[in-house]
């Protein structure tokens, strides 16, 4: 496993009265795909800014490779930040603004050459030294500022929602380039999104976010299978969420039938949050089942079908190959180890 090169403890922030984050804890490892995850205000990119040394938390540490650098400007971390607006210097074409970085630190023009040119190679963009960067397609312009971003070597590159004013096809294109970059290059790739799919198609390890605290972090597998709260659980993919009692190890109840699952360790006869995912239902015949439904409405989505069954005043969501009648009344059932089962949600201090 990498050693961590990033290390956040107990960072608070402050604007006015709102506390944008609170108490943060965080080890970001060498070398893995990391990305903040969560709704607009959450705190992500406060987060992004304390580590490109934008921002002085009001309270806690920054760790550099064991070293504080609460203090230290930006230019002097070896860190380098991708904006969401790219920043290149229209006035300069594709060569100088790569270059640009190295020639302010009076890099040799022959190892300028070789840098440009390796970036160049690196994002696609060999013979268009030259071209205006008003001539430029977004998803070129994007390429520059990445080659920009890593041609002085960094450790770590930050990317501040980076993909968000391309269009879908050119965002899942640079989705796969920049995970590719970042293999090749082997540094640290810090990424900003509220796009679930951005942050599981692309991450070693997503960070959930949400009202300045951090929910839950894991793998994309871990985040998705396994959400800890309601909250990442709704956030991530499409889920149905319901409450549901404990009776004890291995069973709950939902709506009033005993279900066999996987938890252990939330007690006796406890309220619990229950999570299952549209994908993990079939739909049986409602002899069949403990819980039956009137299939309310249903769409179809190319891969699947999605229906919304009405049972027991609770509107489930289903995804399935078949498609059922609307107006029909069906039975459902589900795994036990598709059943997730979360504490109650408490309301954030």
């Amino acid at each position: 496993m990498e050693k961590n090169i990033i290390s956040l403890r107990n960072v608070s922030v402050t604007y006015g009265d709102e506390t944008v984050l609170k108490n943060i804890n965080l080890d970001i490892r060498d070398k893995e795909f990391v990305t903040f995850l969560g709704p607009s205000g959450c705190g992500k990119t406060t987060t992004l800014r304390i580590i490109g040394g934008f921002l002085t938390p009001d309270t806690g540490t920054v760790t550099f490779e064991d070293t504080q650098i609460n203090n230290v400007p930006p230019y002097k971390r070896n860190i380098n930040t991708v904006f969401q607006k790219y920043a290149l210097f229209p006035h300069l074409n594709v060569y100088e603004n790569i270059a640009f970085g190295l020639k302010l630190k009076k890099f040799k023009k022959d190892e300028i050459h070789k840098r440009v040119s390796d970036m160049l190679r690196l994002v696609n963009l060999t013979g268009y030294e030259k071209r205006n960067i008003a001539q430029l397609s977004g998803g070129q312009q994007q390429r520059v500022a990445i080659a920009r971003a890593l041609v002085n070597h960094p450790k770590v590159l930050l990317l501040d929602e980076p993909l968000g004013a391309l269009d879908l096809k050119l965002r899942k294109e640079m989705q796969r380039e920049l995970k590719k970059i970042q293999q090749q290059l082997e540094i640290t790739f810090i990424y900003v999104t509220h796009d679930q799919e951005e942050a599981l198609t692309m991450s070693d390890t997503v960070i959930v976010m949400n009202n300045g605290n951090i929910q839950q972090i894991g793998t994309p597998v871990d985040i998705y299978n396994e959400p800890v709260n309601a909250f990442v659980a709704d956030f991530i993919g499409e889920s149905n969420i319901m409450n549901g009692i404990m009776v004890r190890d291995r069973l709950v109840n939902i709506f009033g039938h005993d279900f066999e699952c996987v938890d252990t360790g939330f007690g006796e006869n406890n309220p619990v949050d229950v999570v299952i995912r549209p994908e993990d239902i079939r739909l049986i015949s409602p002899d069949d089942a403990k819980l039956c439904g009137k299939v309310t409405s249903v769409i179809f989505k190319g891969v699947h079908y999605e229906m919304t069954i009405v049972s027991d005043d609770f509107t489930w969501l289903v995804h399935s190959t078949k498609a059922a009648e609307v107006n029909s009344v069906v039975g459902m059932e589900f795994d036990p180890y598709d059943i997730q089962i979360m504490n109650k949600m408490e309301e954030d201090k």
